[in-house]
């Protein structure tokens, strides 16, 4: 039976590229936000999430640490796309006819250098791909929209600049979401385990949880905070570590973490990425 991956964006976004790189026998399954993506797994509508976390450039992307948690999917898998971006344009154009690139505020800070050398003016979409698509039915020469190699094939459009990203390591990290965990798997890169976790109201909690980590010699790569229901009050943290909880430095650490803290959720254990260790990655 044919398995469906959901991403955010339409067809020939860059989450659709990562479907196709990560999960080529999934059939990959378009939705407007992050969100529906999440609950499209939830309702069964598709077997796994492809859910966009940060960009190497830009940073972590907006929400989604804050949508994770309340999920209630597990993170199965990562995986890394290097993201080129594609000045595409009508079949009949070319370079010096356009006058305005369309993308999402992402990407448009990605490609400013070649924007600003080219004089084209970047305009906000909602989605790279959608500005393809509204390019190539549009049929204005002075239009263009930056996006994917995958955008351009699906949408008829033809390359006018390949790879004008700004940094030559521009890459964006995915998580595979499913509404199963599973703790079996053990990658040839390694593990990893992301989590969740709320301090007790006690003088250096934050401080004394992380010791753990550090007297057992688990390297966490990646601690990150966000505010709850917009309350200053209650702060969430993110973190991600080396290691699997059955490893025994691991159940230590994360013995001692849970001492410190008032809630305590793992969100998936998963293999490393080979990419993750590789320079430029």
């Amino acid at each position: 039976m044919a398995q469906n991956i959901a991403f955010q964006g339409e067809l020939g976004a860059y989450g659709h590229e990562a479907c196709v790189t990560a999960r080529p026998a999934f059939t990959p399954l378009p939705c407007s936000t992050f969100d529906a993506a999440i609950e499209a797994v939830r309702d069964g509508q598709a077997d796994l999430g492809m859910i966009a976390v940060e960009n190497s450039t830009y940073g972590r992307v907006a929400d989604v640490h804050s949508l994770l948690p309340g999920s209630g999917l597990h993170i199965v898998d990562e995986t890394f796309v290097r993201v080129h971006v594609n000045l595409l344009g009508t079949q009949d154009a070319t370079l010096e006819d356009v006058k305005e690139a369309h993308g999402h505020p992402v990407i448009l800070p990605q490609c400013s250098q070649f924007l600003r050398d080219h004089g084209i003016r970047g305009r906000t979409s909602s989605d790279n791909a959608r500005a393809a698509r509204e390019v190539a039915s549009g049929g204005d020469v002075t239009v263009a929209a930056l996006a994917s190699e995958l955008a351009a094939e699906i949408y008829g459009l033809q390359v006018l600049a390949r790879n004008i990203e700004d940094s030559a390591r521009n890459t964006t990290r995915f998580l595979i979401m499913a509404r199963e965990p599973d703790y079996t798997r053990r990658g040839d890169a390694g593990m990893m385990t992301s989590f969740v976790f709320r301090v007790r109201n006690i003088p250096a909690a934050l401080y004394k949880a992380m010791g753990g980590f550090a007297t057992n010699g688990v390297n966490m790569t990646k601690l990150e905070s966000y505010m709850l229901h917009g309350d200053f009050r209650a702060t969430q943290f993110y973190a991600e570590i080396e290691g699997h909880p059955d490893d025994a430095n691991v159940k230590l650490a994360l013995e001692e973490l849970d001492y410190f803290t008032d809630m305590l959720h793992v969100m998936g254990v998963y293999p490393a990425a080979a990419r993750r260790h590789e320079n430029g990655a």
